[in-house]
């Protein structure tokens, strides 16, 4: 068993995902923390490699910008990307959607700031 800092919950939010040649792939978060996520994707980058992704959040206007992130795996399950810059203002609403799918699913959210992806 894996054991997480911070809890993944099971989504599907649309996304999109910006390679470093800044190529655009149409991606789907599957879970998602508040210092990463998993993706389904036709796209299969390699780990260590630095993306950049937005997080596409329903009834919200903009999507969620995570400027870099780092794949750190990649396979039949899909990737696993940490996010390693997230500005302020958008760690602020990941907060608040992963706090909103804590409570869907009763599992209580500690947040240990410094820990947190930095802007």
């Amino acid at each position: 068993m894996v054991v997480r800092k911070f809890p993944r919950f099971p989504v599907a939010i649309p996304s999109t995902l910006v390679q470093r040649d800044k190529l655009r792939y149409n991606a789907s978060v599957k879970d998602l923390s508040l210092k990463g996520c998993r993706l389904e994707s036709v796209v299969r980058p390699f780990t260590g490699m630095q993306v950049e992704l937005f997080i596409e959040l329903p009834g919200e206007p903009t999507p969620i910008y995570i400027s870099r992130g780092a794949v750190r795996w990649s396979g039949s399950l899909g990737i696993g990307v940490e996010f390693l810059t997230v500005t302020p203002a958008e760690q602020e609403r990941l907060k608040r959607v992963v706090e909103q799918l804590s409570v869907k699913v009763g599992q209580a959210l500690i947040v240990p700031k410094d820990e947190l992806p930095k802007s």
